[in-house]
């Protein structure tokens, strides 16, 4: 059996790999494009070093377009007669390898902070493979002579939890065997560039100022300063503050196949800010964004291509006319009291007893009866046949004055007296999270992140039935109103219940979790943005950055490794949101609700499916899963 590394070829056909990667050029000759942690469609090389416990270990590129396994390319590529068991049993999760298999990242957008050349070569291996100081000085030397074009722009970079533990033992050791090392927060802070949503769109290039009287429409590629906490459909949208991928706008952005890009100092880069006040065309690309004059005739057309062909009514019943508790309820009830209430009811029977709130579902039939008995379906009605509607400054002035109209409306007695009943079951002190739940939100294809209002009830705030009015009142947003109006959705088909709880006060972190790995769908996983308290992850704080990290089975035994994007920026001295313990019973109630929301939509033979899952840590150290809802992509 030729397992030695001296049976090895000492040169390779470019079709196979190389000894060596001479320039820019064939460093793409070898790699290829893959979404990887923190990168969408980041160039990537693997390597493979053989006789690594020798005095002459070799070196070989693979061609990562042709060899996608590492023990592919030792047995096709270099001929070796080994088993794939044997191969792994020499190559990985031990200090006396034979073998050492890595990867070369190339991450052009970095830019140091102290300047110089841009971009920066990481060194990585398998997150969970246990890579010591002498094995990584190794790889680094032999990488470093045989990458000369990269010098003084190559790294080793920790990659998951496993390697960044070691790192804290070995960096010492590191500095003097004269490797350099980077972590992953210093990485992808110092990026000038990031895709949150890759895609097209033409209006005007539009600075937005959060005071401004003319909020963004479809027509308009808005760009900020400082994100905002809500925002209507829009042709796209640049930031100068670094977004987080589960972010309220970048879900829209994911619904809406809306481009959406951070760019570092936005405003004043000098290909967006000479533009301002124009018709653009702007792309939004894996490696870099583009921005071209239009026309309006431009503009018209792609508004045409991308809006539905065809009206379209949200199905909503209205045989339900009580307030429900939860536990009586569950996912097949959405079209009563809207999906985000039905799948909490879901959560409540899947998950442990106090992960998932318990309380009351207000019905359709309530907001029904309400809009009925005070005449507001036909305010409405008036509004959107009225011309002026179509002018945005006109229609939010319209749409203020019909939402005054409904939190000043008449809720009936026998309707009023069970809103007294529910609020007293909650007791005097308790404060009451009152959430929107409607029939056109948390739905496959459409999740509606953000159109809708959710408020608190404190106990001194009086009746309930004020703050149940303004959560009904949200249905006619502008932003809402534009939506629907943009995907010809009937306004008047649209239903709003709503999902009422004890609030979560005082909370140590909120997070968002989508429940695949978005970068590697081979292996399972789970994505999350974790951020510490009340600072929201899905209507971040200005210049906010959350915990990002993923969450994948590519253990040796299938075990859950934790690999941190970013880290937030509320945290002191690089600590993580949550704890270790923590992210192991998330894991464990993520991989419970994919695997039941699956079989709930019929989609066991879907990989792409997955929910968007929103949860706490409360103020007792526990974890909280309040929402969940297909993922929209």
């Amino acid at each position: 059996m030729s397992t030695s590394h001296t049976d090895a070829p000492a040169q390779l056909p470019i079709e196979t790999g190389a000894r060596s990667i001479p320039d820019r050029a064939t460093f793409e000759l070898l790699a290829r494009r893959d979404d990887v942690p923190g990168q969408l469609a980041a160039e990537e090389c693997k390597l493979l070093i053989l006789g690594v416990d020798t005095p002459s270990p070799q070196l070989y590129f693979l061609n990562t377009k042709t060899f996608a396994f590492h023990w592919d390319f030792a047995t096709r590529g270099l001929g070796l007669e080994i088993s794939n068991r044997d191969f792994n049993a020499i190559t990985y999760f031990r200090d006396d390898r034979s073998n050492l298999a890595g990867t070369i990242i190339a991450n052009d957008r970095y830019e140091p902070a102290g300047g110089g050349e841009p971009g920066l070569y990481a060194l990585e291996f398998w997150p969970t493979d246990p890579v010591r100081a002498p094995h990584v000085a190794v790889a680094y030397d032999l990488v470093g002579a045989a990458m000369a074009f990269a010098a003084g722009r190559l790294a080793y970079h920790p990659a998951g939890d496993t390697q960044e533990a070691l790192f804290a033992q070995d960096a010492a050791q590191l500095q003097q065997l004269g490797v350099r090392s980077i972590s992953t927060q210093e990485l992808f802070a110092n990026v000038a560039y990031v895709a949150l949503n890759p895609g097209e769109g033409f209006g005007v290039l539009t600075a937005v100022d959060p005071t401004t009287a003319r909020p963004p429409t479809i027509r308009d590629v808005a760009l900020f300063a400082t994100l905002p906490n809500d925002l209507g459909h829009v042709a796209g949208v640049i930031s100068a503050t670094p977004q987080t991928p589960l972010s309220h706008i970048n879900l829209k952005a994911k619904q809406n196949d809306t481009p959406n890009a951070y760019v570092r100092d936005a405003a004043t880069h000098e290909r967006i800010a000479p533009l301002v006040g124009r018709i653009v065309r702007y792309e939004v690309g894996a490696e870099d964004f583009a921005l071209a004059p239009a026309t309006a005739e431009e503009v018209a057309a792609w508004l045409e291509r991308i809006r539905p062909a065809q009206p379209q009514t949200p199905p909503r019943d209205l045989s339900l006319t009580e307030i429900t508790d939860l536990t009586r309820l569950g996912h097949g009830d959405a079209q009563r009291v809207g999906a985000k209430a039905a799948n909490v009811a879901e959560l409540l029977r899947m998950l442990p007893h106090g992960v998932a709130p318990d309380g009351y579902a207000i019905p359709f039939g309530f907001y029904d009866r309400f809009m009925r008995d005070n005449g507001l379906y036909d305010d409405a009605r008036e509004l959107i046949a009225d011309p002026d509607t179509a002018d945005p400054a006109q229609r939010e002035e319209k749409l203020a004055k019909l939402r005054k109209k409904i939190k000043q409306g008449d809720i009936a007695d026998e309707d009023e007296a069970a809103l007294l009943w529910m609020q007293a079951n909650f007791g005097l002190v308790t404060p009451i999270r009152c959430r929107s739940s409607t029939n056109n939100e948390d739905l496959e294809g459409f999740n509606g992140a953000g159109l809708y209002d959710s408020f608190t009830h404190r106990p001194d705030e009086g009746d309930l039935s004020k703050t149940i009015k303004q959560v009904w009142a949200s249905l006619w947003n502008l932003r809402a109103f534009d939506e629907r109006d943009f995907h010809r959705i009937d306004h008047l088909a649209a239903a709003m219940g709503v999902l009422v709880h004890e609030n979560y006060d005082d909370e140590l972190a909120n997070g968002v979790a989508v429940t695949k790995n978005p970068y590697d769908p081979f292996w399972p996983g789970f994505y999350v943005n974790v951020q510490v308290g009340e600072s929201l992850v899905t209507n971040p704080d200005p210049s906010a950055v959350p915990d990002e990290l993923l969450i994948s089975a590519i253990g040796e035994h299938g075990e859950y490794e934790t690999q941190y994007i970013r880290r937030s920026t509320l945290t002191e001295d690089g600590a993580t949101v949550m704890t270790a313990e923590q992210i192991a019973e998330l894991t464990k109630l993520l991989a419970t609700i994919q695997e039941r929301f699956k079989a709930l939509y019929g989609k066991q033979d879907d990989p792409g499916f997955a929910m968007d899952v929103e949860f706490k840590v409360d103020r007792h150290g526990q974890l909280a899963v309040k929402q969940a809802r297909p993922w929209v992509e």
